[in-house]
């Protein structure tokens, strides 16, 4: 699968959102109170771009078989 500049953008973008989410779980995992901050960047970049990648990988496949 070969991805353009927008589609590896938003690939970084989704690791971005996974290794924050990593860390979130981290902090609440050594017990201290993650920030609020962190999760509402988990939940922008990260689900946002997954999905946006997804939908358009989904779409793209679409065209090709009807």
């Amino acid at each position: 699968m070969k991805f353009n500049t927008l589609e590896l953008t938003r690939v970084w973008a989704a690791v971005t959102g996974l290794v924050l989410a990593v860390c979130y779980f981290g902090a609440l995992y050594l017990g201290t109170a993650p920030s609020p901050l962190l999760a509402m960047l988990v939940t922008a970049i990260g689900g946002f771009e997954m999905f946006l990648f997804g939908q358009d990988q989904w779409l793209k496949r679409r065209g090709k078989h009807g």
